[in-house]
C-alpha cells in the first residue's frame, strides 16, 4: 500500500484565518488539520489507535503567558477531531513529574486533570507524559499497519537499521503510562538527532518543528517501512471458495443463538459484523493460521476491544448445529477463565473477570466475525481484526509475528485506565436486538424505526422504492440498513431474512407493517382487486412471518412478530372491504401463530391503529372520509373518545411496548384514541 501525503498549503492557511491570529490559535489550527489528515486513513490510526500533540503558549486566567501541551483528549477520533478535542494542559507541572521515581496511574490522571486550563475538557491521553517529556513542538503517534508489523518482528531493531540507518531508536515494550514516558524520553536523550521512535509491540512516534514537518515524516516513515515489507510479502495463490449463502445464513443464526445461550443471560443478544473479503478468506487458508490464532494481537491496545485471541472455527465446525457450536464456545470460555486465573495471580488487586465469550471469530471458509452488543462495536472489532491479520501475514512473511505475550496482554486488558475507555453506561432497552420494519419508507415505518433506534435496536428498513428508503435513512440515521424490494414477490421473505442475517447475524423482531388501503364497495369489488389486496395485506405478511419463524427456531433464542393489523379487522368501514377482509385474516393470524409458536419462545402480537396520517390515509382520503361523515378534517381525525388525533409515533410507541413485553403474546393493542366499536373485549 502507498500512503498519500494529503497536506495542502491553501487548506492550512484557510484554517488559520478562521481560527484566529494568535500563535496559540495558529498552532492549534495546524494541529487539528494534520490530526484529521492522519485520522482519516484507517491504516494509520485504527479506531483511536494513536494520538497527536503540540506545545505552545496560552494565556491563563491572570493573562499570564504559560507553556501548555495541547493533546488528544479521551473519546475524540483523530479523523473528526476539533480544537475542543485537544485540551490544553499546563506543561511545567507535567515536566516536573519526570523527576519522580514512581507515579501511580491514578495520580498521573489526577495531575493531568488538575492542570487542564479548562476543567470541563476531556481527560488528556494516557500517553500525555510521553508527549510532554519529548522536547519537540509537534508530535504524532500512530499505530500504522506497516509499523505494527515492524514492531512485532523477532528482531525489529535490525530491520529498523536497514530501513532508517541511525535515524531511529527503539523503545522496549513497557505498558503505557509514566514508566513508558520516562524510558522513551531517556532513550531519546541519548540519541537527540533521531527522526522517530519505534515502540516495540506498540507503534511509531515522530515529530517536527511544524505540524507539516511531523506529518510529512509520518507518511514518509510509514511508506519506507511498507516498501521494505513488500520485498517479503508472499503473492496470493490460494483460490478463494465461497460457501452457499444459505449455508452461511444457517451458520450465523445458529452461532448467534449459541453465543446468547452461553452468555447465561436470556436477555443477552449479540450483533455480528461479517467480513468475507478475498484477503480474509485467503488468510484463513494459511498453514500457520492455527498458531497465529493463539499468538496475540498486533498492539496491546487492541486486547480491550477483541480479547487476546479469536475463536477459531475450522470448516467442519461451521457445519455444526447450535448445540455443537455451543460446545466450541464453552471450550473457548474455559480457556479464557484459565487465562484469567493464571494472570490474575500476579496482581495483588482483586479483579472481576470480564465475559469469557469471544469477541472475534475466525470462521474458516466463512469469514471474519466481530461479536458486539451493537453494530458499531462489532464493526470496530472487525476493522481492528482486519488490520491484525494484515500485520500477522506481513510479519510471518518477513521473519515472524512475535507480539506482546500473555501477562502483558492481561495487564492491559484489565488496566483500569483502559477499562474506562469502554464506558460504564447502562445498556439501552433494545441493545443487541435486530429489528426488521417493512413498509419502512412510510410514515409509520419511519416513526417505528426512530422509536426502536432510540431504544438501542439495530434496524433494517424494507420498502419497494429505493429513493424513498434512502430518504428514510437520512431521517432516521445513517446506521440503519435498507433493502429495496417488493414484499409481494415470491422470494421476498428469503431475501429479507438473508439480508438481515448477513448484515447483523440474525433477527429478533419482525415488524410486518407494509400495506395499502384498497377501496371499493363489495358490490363493485372485482376478484382481481381483492386478490391483489390479499397479496399485500395478508399473504406478504404471512409469508414473511413464516420465514421469520423458521429463522427464530434456528437461532433458538425466541423472537417476536409484530403485525400492523387495523381497526378495520374488527370494525369495518363502508367501501373498505378490499382492505378489511385481508386485515381480518391477519388479525386471526396473530392468534394462530401465537398458539403455534409459543413453545419456541416466539411471541406474536399486533397493533390495531385507526386514522393515522400516512401513505394509507393521505390528504385526499382524509378529505373524502371527512366529507362522507359531514365533518371537517380535524374533527374526523380526532373522532375518538379522547378527541385527539392519533399520530404515527403513537403507533411506534405501541410497537416498542409490545416488543418489550416479554410475557405478552397473542395480543392486539388498539391505538385509536378510543373507539368502542373497534374495541376487542
Amino acid at each position: 500500500m502507498l500512503f498519500s501525503n494529503n497536506w495542502r498549503d491553501e487548506e492550512c492557511e484557510k484554517r488559520r484565518l478562521t481560527a484566529g491570529k494568535s500563535d496559540f490559535d495558529c498552532d492549534l489550527a495546524d494541529r487539528v488539520y494534520t490530526s484529521q489528515l492522519i485520522g482519516k486513513v484507517p491504516d494509520l490510526v485504527m479506531h483511536g489507535g494513536g494520538n497527536t500533540s503540540c506545545k505552545t503558549k496560552a494565556k491563563d486566567l491572570f493573562d499570564d503567558e504559560i507553556d501548555v501541551l495541547c493533546i488528544k483528549g479521551s473519546g475524540w477520533d483523530l479523523g473528526t477531531i476539533q480544537a475542543a478535542g485537544l485540551p490544553a494542559v499546563r506543561l511545567e507541572p507535567l515536566l516536573k513529574l519526570r523527576n519522580l521515581a514512581k507515579l501511580s496511574d491514578e495520580d498521573m490522571v489526577n495531575v493531568q486533570r488538575a492542570n487542564l486550563l479548562d476543567s470541563s475538557s476531556p481527560n488528556p491521553s494516557v500517553e500525555t507524559l510521553l508527549h510532554a517529556f519529548l522536547p519537540h513542538k509537534f508530535i504524532d503517534h500512530t499505530h500504522s499497519t506497516p509499523f505494527l508489523t515492524l514492531a512485532n518482528l523477532p528482531d525489529p531493531e535490525a530491520a529498523m537499521r536497514e530501513i532508517f540507518g541511525n535515524r531511529f531508536a527503539i523503545v522496549p515494550y513497557v505498558m503505557p503510562g509514566f514508566d513508558l514516558a520516562k524510558l522513551a524520553a531517556k532513550i531519546h536523550d541519548k540519541t537527540p538527532d533521531i527522526d522517530g521512535l519505534l515502540l516495540a509491540k506498540h507503534g511509531h512516534f515522530t515529530w517536527g518543528d511544524t505540524a507539516k514537518e511531523s506529518y510529512d515524516r509520518v507518511i514518509d516513515h510509514t511508506n519506507r517501512v511498507d516498501a521494505w515489507l513488500q520485498k517479503y510479502r508472499s503473492q496470493p495463490t490460494v483460490q478463494v471458495k465461497r460457501p452457499e449463502a444459505s449455508t452461511v445464513q444457517v451458520f450465523l443464526q445458529s452461532l448467534r443463538g449459541a453465543l446468547s445461550n452461553c452468555s447465561g443471560d436470556a436477555a443477552t443478544s449479540f450483533i455480528f459484523d461479517l467480513i468475507q473479503t478475498d484477503d480474509t478468506l485467503r488468510f484463513f487458508a494459511r498453514d500457520d493460521v492455527a498458531s497465529l490464532a493463539k499468538s496475540g494481537v498486533a498492539t496491546p491496545d487492541h486486547v480491550i476491544r477483541m480479547k487476546a485471541h479469536p475463536l477459531l472455527l475450522e470448516i467442519d465446525d461451521t457445519r455444526k448445529n447450535k448445540a455443537e457450536l455451543a460446545k466450541c464456545i464453552e471450550a473457548y470460555a474455559e480457556n479464557y477463565q484459565a487465562y484469567f486465573e493464571r494472570c490474575a495471580k500476579s496482581d495483588h488487586t482483586a479483579k472481576k473477570m470480564l465475559s469469557p465469550l469471544p469477541k472475534l471469530i475466525w470462521a474458516k471458509g466463512v469469514g471474519l466475525i466481530g461479536v458486539g452488543t451493537t453494530a458499531k462495536e462489532a464493526r470496530v472489532i472487525t476493522d481492528l481484526a482486519q488490520q491484525n491479520i494484515r500485520v500477522m501475514s506481513d510479519g510471518a512473511d518477513a521473519g515472524g509475528f512475535h507480539p506482546v505475550q500473555e501477562q502483558d496482554l492481561f495487564d492491559l486488558e484489565y488496566w483500569s485506565l483502559e477499562q474506562a475507555k469502554l464506558g460504564k453506561s447502562k445498556p439501552s432497552k433494545m441493545q443487541g436486538q435486530v429489528v426488521i420494519v417493512t413498509g419502512g419508507a412510510g410514515v409509520i415505518g419511519k416513526a417505528t424505526a426512530r422509536e426502536f433506534c432510540a431504544a438501542g435496536a439495530e434496524i433494517m428498513l424494507v420498502d419497494r422504492n429505493a429513493d424513498l428508503l434512502e430518504a428514510a435513512r437520512s431521517e432516521v440515521g445513517p446506521a440503519v440498513a435498507i433493502l429495496a424490494l417488493d414484499v409481494t414477490q415470491p422470494d421476498a421473505p428469503e431475501r429479507i431474512i438473508e439480508a438481515a442475517t448477513m448484515r447483523f447475524g440474525g433477527v429478533d423482531v419482525l415488524i410486518s407493517n407494509a400495506g395499502a388501503a384498497h377501496q371499493s364497495s363489495v358490490e363493485l369489488l372485482s376478484q382481481k382487486s381483492l386478490r391483489e389486496s390479499f397479496e399485500l395485506n395478508f399473504f406478504a405478511h404471512f409469508s414473511l412471518a413464516q420465514a421469520a419463524y423458521k429463522m427464530f427456531r434456528t437461532q433458538g433464542i425466541g423472537g417476536q412478530v409484530l403485525f400492523n393489523v387495523s381497526k378495520q379487522a374488527v370494525n369495518p368501514g363502508k367501501n373498505f372491504g378490499a382492505y378489511g377482509l385481508p386485515k381480518a385474516s391477519l388479525f386471526f393470524l396473530v392468534k394462530q401463530m401465537a398458539l403455534e409458536c409459543g413453545s419456541d419462545g416466539v411471541r406474536v402480537n399486533g397493533i390495531n391503529a385507526d386514522r393515522i396520517r400516512s401513505g394509507l390515509l393521505d390528504d385526499a382520503l382524509i378529505a373524502e372520509r371527512a366529507t362522507a361523515r359531514g365533518v371537517d378534517e380535524a374533527t374526523y381525525l380526532a373522532g375518538n373518545l379522547l378527541h385527539k388525533e392519533v399520530e404515527a409515533h403513537h403507533v411506534a410507541e405501541a410497537f416498542l411496548a409490545l416488543a418489550m413485553s416479554k410475557r405478552t403474546t397473542g395480543h392486539v393493542m388498539t391505538v385509536d384514541g378510543g373507539n368502542i366499536e373497534a374495541s376487542l373485549r
